[in-house]
């Protein structure tokens, strides 16, 4: 009997251990457009944007995703993740939208940029980022572009909310990224509109 119970033993401390082991922890980013079939038309030699400062609710400044619950109740998901840092994650998306969407290259990252002397500078204050399964992705940003050479500037709003097709967190991920990438049109056509006003 006392054998038994000795080999029963190692069997209940490992059954034990897998019943409290945590599910995995699953990582997500965001991504930007796919470049087009045909090239849009070349941009000005001159045309290079430098995309940032961007900043973000604190509410939602975690590496886990913020999950809304409910009109004012949220929850933070310990094991749906992003990749990195969600501010980084946004200038970055950004950035090669506005690469696909102008034509240009010449697209850089706030204070990891070369490119000092970027033509058109991009700052984005996201005060809105909903993350809702199974619903929507919800996005509101107040953006302004400044042109370095005489400060002339455009401001503007980006609202959207993009549906999630269903309730897993690839869907929502994939949401927030269209939900930037009416961001990153509303940037371009504002840049677009500067370049041909410019003396």
């Amino acid at each position: 009997m006392m054998r038994r119970a000795a080999r029963l033993a190692p069997l209940c401390v490992v059954a034990f251990l897998a019943a409290c082991a945590s599910p995995p922890s699953h990582f997500y980013t965001l991504s930007s457009v796919p470049a087009p079939a045909t090239a849009p038309a070349p941009a000005p030699a001159t045309l290079s944007v430098n995309v940032g400062p961007v900043s973000i609710p604190a509410i939602v400044d975690l590496p886990q995703i913020v999950v809304s619950t409910g009109p004012n109740q949220v929850a933070i998901d310990e094991f749906n993740r992003w990749a990195s840092p969600l501010a980084n994650n946004i200038s970055r998306v950004v950035a090669e939208d506005l690469v696909v969407m102008l034509g240009t290259p010449r697209v850089s990252l706030f204070q990891q940029s070369l490119n000092v002397d970027a033509a058109y500078r991009v700052a984005i204050e996201v005060q809105t980022f909903e993350s809702a399964p199974g619903d929507a992705a919800s996005l509101n940003a107040v953006w302004i572009v400044r042109r370095a050479k005489d400060g002339r500037s455009h401001t503007g709003r980006t609202t959207v909310r993009e549906p999630t097709g269903d309730k897993s967190f690839d869907a929502l991920a994939a949401a927030h990224s269209r939900a930037l990438a009416r961001l990153s049109q509303d940037v371009a056509d504002a840049i677009r509109a500067l370049d041909r006003a410019a003396p």
